[in-house]
Parts: C-alpha cells; structure tokens; sequence
C-alpha cells in the first residue's frame, strides 16, 4: 500500500517561520527585569526608609522626585547621546527616554526632611518616617 504524504499549507509554514524568528528576536533582546528601570534597593528601619537607585547618564536636574503618603514616585530622562553627523552606531545597548518607578514604603513619610543625594550616578533618598506613626515603648510596672 501506498502512503499520502499531505503537503503542508503555505499558512502553517508562515507560522512556523514566525515562531522561529520571534524566538530569534528573543534571544537577541536585551531583557529587562520585571522590577523595571532605573534598578532600586529599598532598606528600612524603625526611623526611616533608604533608597538607591543606579541612574547612570543622568543629569540631576532631569530628576523628579515626589513623596506622598507612604509613596515615593522617582521619574526623569536620559537623553540621546549627541553623535556627530552622519555617523551610525556599530552597536547600542544603552537605552534612553523617560522612565518613571512608584515604590510604595513601608509607613508614611515625614515630607520635610525628605533629602537626596546625587553622586557619581547613584541616586540615594532619605524617607524619615513620620515620628506620630514610630513604635513607642511601653514599660510594664509591676502591680
């Protein structure tokens, strides 16, 4: 007896070939983490929250940063770079735009003596927290 080999469609093998090179395009993208951009630790204590934040190739004056609540919302720009004319890169994995990170804090802070710092492309913030809302310590007497 005699097998039928099918001929497979024209679509399916559009599909597959679309497939292959979104995996492809995959690999090569660079990933980023689902933290986002800019990268950010956040430390805590009783007294106040810290925040870093690696912001390499950013002017200072291109940052914003507003506390609400127990909220702190970090935005700003890195822009192009300046490139002489008809020049093309031969590689660009830098990437440039704005960005903007909400972190939600762990109390609320006190606004007025928030205070940043800006060196060498870290960013550091200082979220003291609101002295109403620290842990009081209760002595217990004995009856």
């Amino acid at each position: 007896m005699y097998r039928r080999f099918r001929t497979r469609s024209i679509w399916h093998e559009m599909n597959r070939i679309q497939r292959e090179m979104d995996k492809m395009f995959t690999a090569a993208t660079p990933r980023r983490t689902a933290a986002g951009y800019p990268p950010i630790n956040v430390w805590a204590d009783e007294d106040r929250a810290l925040i870093t934040a690696e912001i390499p190739g950013v002017d200072k004056n291109d940052l914003e940063i507003n506390v609400t609540g127990d909220t702190l919302a970090l935005s700003g720009e890195r822009k192009l770079d300046k490139v002489p004319e008809g020049v093309r890169y031969h590689r660009k994995e830098r990437s440039s735009g704005k960005f903007k990170r909400e972190i939600q804090l762990p109390y609320t802070v006190d606004v007025k003596k928030v205070k940043a710092t800006f060196k060498n492309g870290v960013l550091e913030v200082a979220l003291p927290r609101v002295e109403a809302e620290k842990p009081k310590r209760i002595a217990v007497k004995a009856g």
